[in-house]
Parts: C-alpha cells; structure tokens; sequence
C-alpha cells in the first residue's frame, strides 16, 4: 500500500528549505531549483504544490511568521505563568532582534520580501501581511491594559508608543544585521524606553 503523503508537511519541508537556502544567499538570489536541491526533491514537485516563485516566498513568509509566533510564546512561557504587561510587550520586541541564526534570518527574510515587494509587481500583488497592523493593535492593547492597571502614566499615548518600540526595534535589527551596533547595545535601548514608559514595579 503506498505510503500516504501529508501535503502540509511536504509544503513546509519545501518552505523550511527556501528559509535555509534565503538565509545563506538572500532572497532575491533563491530561485526554485535551489529551493528544490536543499529540500531534497524535484523541481517538479516545488512547482506542484507552489506554481510560481512568487506563491512560494509568500507561503515561505508566512512559515517565518508562525516560527515568529512561536518564538515569542517561548518567551512568553519563560516569563511565568501570567506575565505581565511589560513581560510580554518584551517578549515580542525582543523575539524579533537577530541576536541568534533563527532571529536573525526572520529578520533578513521579512525585510528583504518588504522591499522585494515594492518593486516587484507579482509580490505585491499578494497582501504582504495578512493582519499588517496585528503588532501594532498587541502592543497598543498592552499598554492600554497597563495603564488602566497603573502602571505606566496616565498621559502616556499608548498607540503612539506602540507604534515607536516597533518601529525602533526593527530599525535596530537591521543596524544588528549590518555590524553597526551589537545586540546587547540594542537590548539596553529597548530596555531604557521600556523604564521610561514602565513604572519601576511593572512586569
């Protein structure tokens, strides 16, 4: 009886190959054959499940976004059983900085697909991101329930906020991957505005 194939298993073994592959030679370089090679199947069955190039980065994109995912509820759990507020928006901010491999290709693959994307009409065509604002409204939420907790000052603006560390943590990430400055510079950033917008008590 022939083995029975698991299509969603195949279809993240093929994107897990494209991340390594990506991570190596940068996005713009990976083609499908490469794609199929570091997998260890056909070309022929990359372009079954994928069709195009483009289909294929987009659902490579969205693997990378579930292991985002996954790498903050790791922290997350590391962080207690009921972290707080500031716990949390930490543990998003910081799961997104490349101080290790697995960071650091999220964050040169989510960057090189949103700059790809600008340029490149088949990318843009596909929405970039499903929820584009989904960090934006957690952190904004976050900081809206610490302050009705007391603790961060009732004149902070938190979706301006939000919209900020955001901001500041991806810039940083990429001045990480560029050799500008180290992580543990880049964590004590973070940690700085954290302090200025947490009260001292806050977790």
């Amino acid at each position: 009886m022939p083995k029975r194939v698991d299509h969603e298993e195949r279809r993240a073994q093929i994107a897990e190959a494209l991340i390594r592959v990506a991570g190596r030679q940068g996005l713009h370089a990976v083609g499908m054959r490469d794609v199929a090679a570091e997998a260890g199947v056909s070309l022929r069955l990359v372009q079954y499940y994928f069709e195009t190039k483009e289909k294929l980065l987009f659902y490579g994109l969205q693997h990378l976004t579930d292991r985002f995912t996954a790498r903050v509820g790791a922290r997350l759990r590391a962080a207690g059983t009921a972290p707080g507020p500031r716990a949390t928006v930490e543990a998003l901010l910081l799961a997104s900085l490349p101080v290790d491999e697995e960071s650091r290709t999220f964050h040169l693959l989510y960057s090189s697909y949103s700059i790809m994307s600008v340029t490149d009409e088949a990318l843009a065509a596909q929405p970039f991101i499903d929820n584009p604002d989904a960090a934006e409204n957690a952190v904004t939420g976050l900081l809206e329930q610490a302050q009705a907790s007391g603790l961060i000052a009732p004149g902070i603006a938190a979706r301006t906020e939000a919209i900020s560390l955001l901001a500041m943590t991806a810039t940083m990430g990429t001045s990480i991957l560029v050799g500008q400055r180290t992580p543990e510079s880049a964590i004590s950033v973070l940690t700085h505005h954290l302090d200025r917008i947490f009260s001292p008590d806050a977790t």
